[in-house]
């Protein structure tokens, strides 16, 4: 892990994080939804 984080900067890293974090969010959120759609 030390060597790929040498290769790719550390705003990259952190902008990768925030992308999947918020993808999560998104997608919970379609299930949540989707979910709700279903017992209605």
């Amino acid at each position: 892990m030390s060597d790929m984080e040498e290769k790719l900067p550390r705003s990259l890293w952190v902008r990768l994080v925030v992308y999947v974090a918020l993808g999560h969010v998104l997608a919970a959120f379609l299930f949540l939804l989707f979910s709700l759609g279903a017992k209605s």
